[in-house]
């Protein structure tokens, strides 16, 4: 029976800040193995399409869980997308620009950001993120958008807008870049919901499944799989959530977990 792989990119297979910018050798060629085996390997991250290197785009992954879930992409094709409400993005977009926050709305291929918003251009300028995917004109009524992105210039503006995007039930954050940057998404969509649509379209058991992961956003995913596997990297709370427990993403743990865990 196949198997399916699932990845998160930052701190697992990448560390961006930490000088690891690209795919090692060794951890290239286990997720090579895999797939000479058989077996599908897919990358499960919060990131939108259009933040995804064309290293990654290029290696040759079966599919992609992206954006926490809220949309699928399996041999090029995308096979489930949950955006936010329209009317949601248009009242938070406009909150956050009387805050003077900046932000970048995500959606299928591309995202979309104001050009008067420096701080961000420069931060996806440090991490190798294309500003070919990323659309300075656009019609919000005319996106789809799976997650929201906002960059506060200090505490009290973080404040302000923790107040605004903890208003509605329906949908939660997480902190992302620094204490002063929040990611905005569906509550219902995330990594795990999204592997689960990938495995039914492939009708793979979710005991033959695994996950590798390191940040607090992965820990559903993590708890769903057959096997989720932590990082070496990862905080306690994550770890206590895995089967397992690999090496860190600088002494190349995904390659250390499958071979160990996967290829044994």
């Amino acid at each position: 029976m196949k198997k399916a792989i699932f990845l998160d990119i930052d701190g697992t297979l990448l560390d961006c800040f930490g000088g690891i910018t690209e795919i090692t050798p060794k951890v290239k060629a286990v997720i090579r193995a895999l797939q000479e085996n058989g077996d599908y390997v897919f990358i499960a991250t919060g990131r939108p399409y259009a933040f995804l290197s064309q290293a990654i785009l290029d290696f040759g992954f079966d599919g992609f869980i992206l954006a926490n879930g809220a949309q699928v992409i399996i041999d090029g094709k995308t096979i489930y997308s949950n955006p936010m409400d329209k009317e949601y993005v248009k009242k938070m977009a406009s909150d956050l620009e009387k805050l003077n926050v900046q932000y970048i709305l995500e959606g299928g291929t591309h995202s979309y950001m104001k050009e008067e918003f420096k701080d961000f251009f420069a931060f996806y300028d440090e991490v190798g993120v294309s500003r070919d995917n990323i659309k300075c004109n656009y019609d919000i009524e005319k996106i789809d958008i799976h997650k929201m992105e906002m960059l506060c210039q200090n505490d009290e503006d973080a404040k302000l807008c923790l107040d605004l995007i903890t208003s509605d039930p329906d949908y939660d954050y997480f902190a992302s870049i620094s204490k002063n940057a929040f990611e905005l998404y569906l509550k219902k969509n995330t990594k795990a919901t999204g592997i689960l649509k990938a495995i039914e379209y492939l009708n793979i058991p979710i005991e033959n499944t695994y996950a590798f992961g390191d940040g607090k956003n992965d820990i559903e995913m993590l708890s769903t799989v057959g096997c989720g596997i932590a990082m070496g990297n990862a905080c306690d709370e994550v770890k206590g959530y895995a089967n397992k427990v690999t090496d860190t993403v600088h002494n190349d743990g995904v390659a250390v977990g499958i071979e160990n865990y996967i290829l044994c």
